[in-house]
């Protein structure tokens, strides 16, 4: 189910990019977000279903299931979600839009810092909802009200810059800046590009960044595919010991994400901590092959300390590639190479893990090695061509 959703995101994820270069973010942002109501809406629908059987499966491969209408319904509702589902690149996009080059690192943080806080506070909301009342009916309905306020507020509380040009600076303070996001009044905007996916790719750059975002996302997908099943039958964790995990990792990507991000980029830029923030990561993956808790934890902070300063870096970097005629459009197949990475992340990290346990963990590790020396050749060239300018 969650690779439906991935490999439909993977179709409406770049079409919405490019729609959004041309008809605003705002419209796009609406009609994405109106994407998943509906799809919530639907997901409620299935749960009040009759239970009618459409086929029995009994495979070696796939194993023995039902087929049931509330079942086929589900995964409607999925692939609905999953074609609408290009918020956040467009959400990234708007965010390159009204940010100025010095804080899009901080900003891009606070954003993944916004998203870690939802993965604290919805998991812990579903647990007390799905405790006080039977089935599961009342989860399902907490998401249908809360994509009801996120409709509200895109539709409501979110307005497009203004297409003009930035001749002047800011001289009155707005809830944007007291919260740090800094918001342009207006922004040049000038004819979108239609540019392919091929042309996209030749841009300086992106197709580099593009590949470290991918193997990136590949790598978490291992990860979070495993280990909850490596803590249940390998550490012998209880369900309640899997949760609180998950939320101690979130608020630790929380903090990094906010406070220590925003001060390590004004130190030392995007592309340094692109690099420091992919080694350790990839050194934290190793730790989760260990059998102690302890350990384990270890590997848990080294994880939110390199994902926290690596992963917003990247997204900054990756804005700053290119302008606001083509924002939308990379953004979008950033979306759209991410949900690949998902597919395959969900599919093969579960088979891989079948196979050789634990050490699942070491083909992570691997790959954000790899990201580790991709971005320093990309940044080692990077600077090449800077001296070559100024000479």
């Amino acid at each position: 189910m969650g690779a439906t959703y991935s490999a439909f995101q993977l179709i409406g994820a770049p079409i919405l990019g490019r729609w959004s270069d041309r008809v605003g973010r705002k419209r796009i942002l609406l009609l994405s977000q109106l994407g998943t109501l509906l799809s919530w809406g639907i997901f409620l629908v299935a749960l009040v279903l009759p239970v009618s059987t459409l086929a029995e499966v009994d495979s070696t491969v796939l194993g023995a299931f039902t087929i049931t209408v509330p079942l086929v319904v589900l995964f409607v509702a999925r692939a609905l979600d999953g074609l609408t589902g290009g918020n956040v690149s467009v959400a990234n996009a708007y965010l390159a839009d009204i940010t100025s080059e010095e804080d899009r690192s901080a900003n891009f943080g606070r954003m993944s810092m916004s998203a870690n806080l939802g993965f604290i506070i919805g998991p812990a909301l579903a647990a007390v909802l799905g405790a006080i009342a039977t089935g599961e009916l009342l989860p399902v309905l907490a998401a249908f009200l809360v994509s009801v306020v996120a409709t509200l507020i895109i539709l409501l509380a979110l307005r497009d810059p203004e297409p003009c040009d930035i001749t002047h600076t800011l001289e009155h303070t707005s809830v944007h800046e007291v919260l740090g996001g800094d918001r342009k009044h207006c922004y040049q905007l000038q004819n979108p590009s239609q540019l392919t996916t091929r042309e996209i790719l030749r841009l300086p750059s992106v197709a580099i960044l593009l590949a470290l975002q991918f193997l990136v996302f590949l790598a978490f997908n291992f990860y979070y595919i495993a280990f909850p099943v490596y803590a249940a039958t390998g550490l012998g964790w209880s369900l309640g010991q899997v949760g609180l995990y998950f939320t101690v990792m979130a608020i630790l990507m929380a903090t990094v994400q906010g406070p220590v991000l925003s001060r390590a980029a004004r130190r030392c830029g995007d592309e340094p901590l692109v690099i420091v923030g992919s080694l350790i990561l990839a050194v934290s993956f190793v730790f989760f092959t260990s059998n102690s808790t302890a350990v384990i934890y270890i590997g848990t902070v080294l994880l939110a300390l390199g994902n926290g300063l690596m992963w917003p870096s990247l997204l900054a970097v990756l804005s700053k590639a290119t302008d606001q005629r083509t924002q939308g459009a990379v953004q979008g197949l950033g979306g759209s190479m991410n949900a690949v990475a998902s597919i395959v992340g969900l599919l093969m990290g579960g088979l891989l893990f079948g196979v050789i346990g634990g050490r699942v963990f070491l083909l992570s590790a691997a790959m954000t090695t790899l990201v580790f020396l991709l971005a320093i050749r990309w940044a080692w060239r990077q600077r090449r061509q800077s001296v070559s300018a100024l000479s």
